[in-house]
């Protein structure tokens, strides 16, 4: 299986057969708390690692009804779409990305259309695939009225890394974190030497070797990349490609890809904690942060928003807020200045965004659109409102 690619070059996962099925089939009781019998839906695409693993494989194993669903959140018709297939199959246990819940959101922004429908079956929201901002969890728990857990893991791993243990004993919900590693994995949070950071600090994300059934032996047909790409680092761990911190409790907090931690005026800040206060404003639907380079400082973070459907204010305003936002929660050090209103977001297919392109765009770099990119057109908007600013020259 193909990861998605945001380096514009997929590598293509290995899955061991048994291996997969064991942890596959573990997961459904343990961490997605359903039993033989009941209603499983993963809102995904059947192509990326979530439906490989959570449409098609773990369910069917595990004896659950699985929901194979084609469409978007919004649009298909309207906003209201999982709402309606959640009541209509008795969903108990419902999977997808925050990027749905972002679609939701903007054009309900106060989740008034669920209740036209009967969630009571639902037991609680699971999302993955990107950070799930502290905002557009804590609105979906508001909607719901369900727990909902954030969880991460990767393609490479086929299963989850870190979640919440609901089916065996739920863990309190810190939001922000996925929990913490799951049986298998050996997390830890490195320096650029492979030492481990202090609690608290942030890091590289690794885990220690070996990992748990089911996640990849090697790549296809590119084993010499296999090595390079995850076990070099690090030598004795798995490179995951993010980074993070672990709390005084254990709890794993993912902060963003490690080329998105950025180096400001020699302090590193993480882009998805700027994020988090971006998403944390009330006309912002969806954000996303860059590191630009600067000669002075090295980087400077930029910000791209898309405003909620029905947003009056303008775009000058929103941007002033949220440039004082920034400063207020993080502090002057950030030297968030730079921020402009998008319509929408690059994206690969499974919701990913496509941050190191939008950084080659902005700087001036040649650059390869991935191939899993949702609609290379959102490229050109994104470079128009950068050259605005004076980033994407030519």
């Amino acid at each position: 299986l193909y990861t998605s690619g945001t380096t514009g070059a997929p590598k293509g996962v290995v899955r061991p057969t048994a291996g997969h099925l064991v942890a596959l089939n573990w997961t459904m009781k343990n961490i997605y708390n359903v039993v033989p019998g009941d209603v499983f839906w993963a809102a995904s695409d059947v192509g990326w690692v979530v439906g490989h693993s959570y449409i098609c494989y773990a369910p069917l194993i595990h004896g659950n009804t699985t929901v194979v669903f084609e469409g978007k959140p919004v649009g298909t018709p309207d906003a209201t779409t999982f709402w309606r297939v959640i009541a209509e199959h008795d969903v108990r246990s419902f999977f997808t990305a925050p990027t749905a819940f972002r679609a939701i959101k903007r054009q309900d922004s106060k989740g008034e259309s669920i209740k036209n429908f009967d969630m009571s079956r639902l037991r609680a929201l699971y999302l993955a695939g990107e950070r799930a901002d502290p905002d557009t969890i804590e609105w979906a728990q508001e909607v719901m009225g369900v727990p909902v857990y954030d969880h991460w893991w990767q393609t490479e791993t086929g299963f989850t890394i870190a979640g919440n243990p609901a089916g065996i004993e739920a863990m309190p919900v810190k939001i922000g974190s996925p929990t913490v590693a799951m049986p298998g994995y050996d997390v830890q949070i490195l320096d650029e030497g492979g030492h481990q950071m202090p609690v608290g600090e942030l890091g590289a994300i690794a885990v220690k070797l070996p990992l748990p059934p089911g996640t990849l032996p090697t790549l296809w047909n590119a084993s010499d990349r296999f090595i390079k790409s995850y076990l070099t680092t690090f030598p004795g761990y798995y490179e995951t490609g993010d980074a993070g911190m672990i709390d005084e409790d254990g709890y794993l907090y993912i902060m963003a890809r490690t080329d998105d931690v950025i180096n400001v005026a020699g302090h590193r800040l993480s882009t998805g904690g700027m994020e988090e206060v971006l998403a944390s404003h009330p006309d912002v639907a969806e954000c996303a942060v860059i590191g630009v380079s600067d000669e002075l400082k090295g980087q400077l973070p930029l910000g791209f928003l898309c405003l909620n459907d029905g947003c009056t204010r303008t775009a000058e305003q929103v941007v002033a807020e949220v440039i004082t936002l920034v400063r207020e929660k993080i502090g002057p050090v950030a030297a968030f200045k730079l921020a402009c209103v998008v319509d929408r977001l690059p994206k690969t297919r499974s919701g990913k965004i496509l941050r190191a392109t939008m950084v080659s765009i902005a700087d001036g770099k040649a650059y390869k659109a991935p191939a899993t990119i949702d609609d290379p057109a959102v490229l050109d908007e994104v470079r128009l409102a950068l050259q605005k600013l004076g980033y994407a020259q030519p």
